[in-house]
């Protein structure tokens, strides 16, 4: 019989827990060097771990990177690790890795490279990491870095994610720095759950691609030194963005789906831990200029804090449906310009009463109010967006009331436009629009113009009854009738054959002129709204 082969056991320049982690390796199995005591065991905690749990980055990087450690028969080798005190910087830039890697509620004493590494799964869960390189790596599987503590940030610049990125209740960023993370040009094929996550320092998306969906529910972004807190122009994700309360139905998304047993059980489950109650909270700007969101884009009941040089910048956005439903700033700009959706959910209290929202160039299809929304509102809303008058956003609204059946609104916004553009006239045409206001409202209300033509014929019926003009044909002139000469004056193309007939003098006379020259104007007015409404049904 062979003797056994020495081969994949440990060097002898090992210590008591590097030989630990060693066998767990070749095994496939797990190695738990905590203590036992929750406060003990805390790794961003101040009590110093001992060398019983203390294994050298570079012992994980020959087990990750070399074939030193061949697994045992029938055994696939693996690195599940809880609890370990890692010293140095482990470097695995630009290496292969092809063994699962998962590590709980490790403390690091170094920064974690990964720059240029490719990597099949990685879980680093509840661990304390100075800081994490890994822009340009290459996961094919899962990147955990649930319930992290990261002060020094992360930079994940064009890094490619086979499939979820969890930052479920992960602490990054410590204000130092003025970006806590870095993924400009990140790929992430599923999902990014950022739940509860909490990031001192901008979070930089910028041209980033998500092929799921991205959520944050109840996270907490500050950035203090710069001017956006989420930074993410250019941002793609295909499904839908969740910047809102956590709940108990988003469970799952809370939590991390993965591992199997998830970061805790589900709501209601035994030991189970609920989310915290906080509201998705920013201080600092939003920018998410050109960005794209294939489902929607929902900012619900967010606290946004910003300086009076800040802005919630949605320029050029497109997605189905922007479902805005936060109370608006006290200070900063909103801004919608030039972005395209179908649906606008919203509600009064979301918008700032100033000049403080623009949307010059914002287009949707239909409104969706939460709560009481009422026409002179949605006006207001318009008055705070176009501080100097323009047409657009008017015509905008009113061709979303008319698409809605809402003729009536639809009239009172373009009423309201008319008015607004009166302001910037000089002041004759002022005093002409403030006559066609009151007296007509711009053909936009019919029914005020009949009403007017209504009262010019009684008026001009009792002036006539009383003084029958002189007959321009003596005995080839019809019956004097004083109603129907005055609808004559009154109604143009239509004729009952008495103005023709008779010859008013005097200021008569000039009272005829007056009423064919008002009753042009109002019967064009009825006219007009008649046929909007004809159009619409």
């Amino acid at each position: 019989m062979s003797q056994p082969s020495n081969e994949g056991e440990p060097p002898g320049d090992l210590t008591a827990a590097e030989v630990w982690v060693w066998q767990a390796f070749r095994n496939g199995s797990s190695l738990d060097l905590r203590s036992g005591e929750p406060e003990l065991d805390d790794p961003d905690g101040e009590h110093e771990w001992g060398p019983e749990r203390t294994v050298r980055a570079r012992v994980l990087a020959r087990l990750l990177l070399d074939d030193e450690a061949t697994s045992l028969p029938g055994r696939v080798a693996s690195l599940h690790l809880t609890g370990a005190y890692v010293t140095g910087s482990l470097t695995l830039s630009g290496g292969e890795i092809d063994k699962f890697v998962e590590l709980r509620h490790c403390r690091f004493e170094e920064e974690v490279r990964l720059t240029e590494a490719h990597l099949r799964t990685a879980r680093l869960i509840g661990c304390r990491i100075p800081r994490l390189e890994a822009a340009r790596v290459k996961v094919e599987g899962d990147l955990h870095l649930a319930r992290c503590v990261i002060p020094d940030g992360i930079r994940l610049t064009d890094a490619n994610i086979g499939t979820d990125l969890l930052l479920n209740e992960a602490r990054v960023g410590s204000g130092d720095r003025t970006r806590a993370i870095a993924a400009d040009g990140l790929s992430v094929s599923q999902e990014v759950q950022a739940s509860l996550l909490t990031v001192d320092g901008e979070l930089g998306l910028r041209g980033a691609t998500i092929g799921g969906s991205l959520f944050m529910y109840g996270s907490v972004l500050r950035n203090t030194q710069g001017r956006y807190a989420l930074h993410a122009p250019q941002l793609t994700v295909e499904q839908s963005a969740h910047f809102a309360d956590p709940k108990r139905e988003n469970a799952r998304l809370i939590q991390g789906s993965t591992p199997p047993a998830g970061t805790y059980g589900p709501f209601g489950a035994a030991g189970a831990r609920p989310p915290r109650s906080q509201h998705f909270e920013c201080t600092g700007g939003v920018k998410l200029d050109d960005s794209r969101f294939g489902g929607s884009l929902v900012l619900d009941n967010a606290r946004f804090t910003l300086e009076r040089d800040q802005e919630i910048s949605l320029r050029r956005l497109s997605t189905p449906e922007l479902c805005f439903t936060s109370p608006a700033p006290e200070r900063g700009l909103i801004v919608l310009s030039g972005a395209t959706v179908e649906n606008l959910v919203d509600k009064v209290s979301s918008w700032p009463r100033d000049e403080r929202l623009w949307m010059a160039g914002f287009t949707y299809q239909r409104l969706i109010h939460r709560g009481h929304f009422s026409l002179q509102q949605r006006l207001d809303w318009l008055a705070a967006a176009t501080p100097e008058y323009s047409p657009g956003p008017y015509e905008q609204l009113a061709a979303v009331y008319r698409a809605g059946g809402e003729d009536a609104d639809a009239r009172a916004v373009l009423l309201e436009k008319q008015r607004r553009r009166r302001e910037t006239l000089p002041v004759a045409g002022k005093l002409w629009g403030l006559i066609q206001d009151w007296t007509v409202a711009y053909g936009y209300r019919p029914g005020q113009a009949a009403l007017w033509m209504v009262l010019l014929w009684l008026a001009g019926f009792a002036v006539f009854f009383r003084h029958e003009p002189p007959a321009l044909k003596l005995n080839e002139s019809p019956q004097w009738n004083a109603a129907l000469y005055t609808l004559d004056l009154l109604l143009p193309v239509i004729s009952f054959g008495q103005d023709q007939a008779w010859a008013p003098e005097g200021g008569y006379q000039w009272l005829a002129a007056v009423m064919i020259l008002l009753g042009w104007i109002l019967a064009t007015t009825v006219a007009a709204g008649a046929t909007r409404l004809l159009r619409r049904q």
